[in-house]
């Protein structure tokens, strides 16, 4: 059981992980995208700041919320099953040990040694039994939406102030460079860490969300400074 306890809390760990280094990404290309294409059409520090600021705050709500809109009605649809389980297992017992059985023929068990293990394993807990093999489901480990919905708030916060800080640090000749050095670092970073927390190629992680990133700063400043000079 502690092992089993160990295993659940590293699970949840690394999916928050991913989860941040995700909005920690968003946040750096959204802001830094603003950021940029403003900076396109004006070199008013002023007005930089304003909508970088403005993407920032308008991001982060916006990611709280999607998230936990989502997880919400994920929570919900997993509660849902879990009811429609716990019926099933008090009306009709024998049906559904024979259904647990099945899972684990189709799993490559022979028909006999499947019907021994879903005995066992319903008879110390058949709700669990039931819900890890047919549903992957776990009652005590579903997600919480409010701390979805503050860990994306405060990992796109973290990611955006990068861009904005960078800008508003620099002089005005060099704000374009120094935030664009600035993205490059922190998308770097962002990649890397995605890809050890899912265990992918490093390189390649890297290469996918630098050039993305620079793919859309690119775009938004020229669309900064096409629309800036046609307007003024």
């Amino acid at each position: 059981m502690h092992s089993e306890d160990m295993e659940r809390a590293s699970n949840a760990r690394l999916n928050w992980l991913r989860a941040a280094v995700l909005g920690a990404n968003d946040g750096v290309v959204s802001v830094s995208s603003i950021i940029l294409g403003v900076a396109g059409a004006t070199s008013a520090r002023h007005t930089i700041f304003i909508a970088g600021l403005a993407g920032l705050v308008a991001g982060a709500f916006s990611m709280a919320v999607g998230e936990y809109v989502s997880v919400s009605s994920q929570r919900d649809t997993e509660r849902a099953y879990i009811r429609r389980e716990k019926r099933r297992l008090r009306e009709q017992p024998e049906h559904e040990l024979e259904g647990l059985a099945r899972v684990y023929e189709q799993k490559g068990v022979s028909k006999k040694t499947a019907l021994q293990v879903a005995k066992e394993l319903s008879a110390e807990d058949p709700l669990k039994a039931h819900l890890e093999a047919e549903l992957q489901l776990d009652e005590e480990d579903l997600n919480n939406p409010v701390a979805a919905a503050v860990a994306s708030m405060v990992s796109f916060t973290a990611g955006g102030l990068i861009p904005l800080l960078a800008v508003m640090l620099a002089t005005l000749h060099t704000r374009i460079y120094v935030t664009f050095i600035a993205v490059v670092i922190a998308l770097t970073i962002t990649g890397y860490g995605s890809a050890t927390v899912g265990g992918a190629s490093r390189k390649r992680a890297i290469l996918r969300v630098v050039l993305g990133g620079v793919i859309a700063m690119a775009l938004t400043y020229l669309v900064g400074r096409a629309f800036g000079t046609a307007v003024s």
